[in-house]
């Protein structure tokens, strides 16, 4: 049987890797920001950035990457 994550309700493809990268930018820029670590804070803003957007292209139902959905 399929877990409810494998397939949403309303028919739309599922965004957990569009989340996942969101979430683990926010986890760097977090522990940069705490640490002091430049450079993790400017990965975790890049990262941040770019799932925002592949999960907003994803959402829209456009092709990103070659790929008709992003997971």
């Amino acid at each position: 049987m399929a877990s409810s994550l494998a397939k949403p309700a309303h028919g739309c493809p599922s965004t957990v890797g569009g989340t996942q990268l969101i979430i683990f930018g926010i986890v760097l820029y977090v522990v940069g920001a705490v640490a002091g670590i430049a450079i993790l804070k400017t990965i975790g803003g890049l990262l941040l950035v770019i799932g925002v957007i592949l999960w907003v292209l994803g959402s829209m139902g456009r092709a990103v990457g070659g790929r008709k959905h992003y997971y």
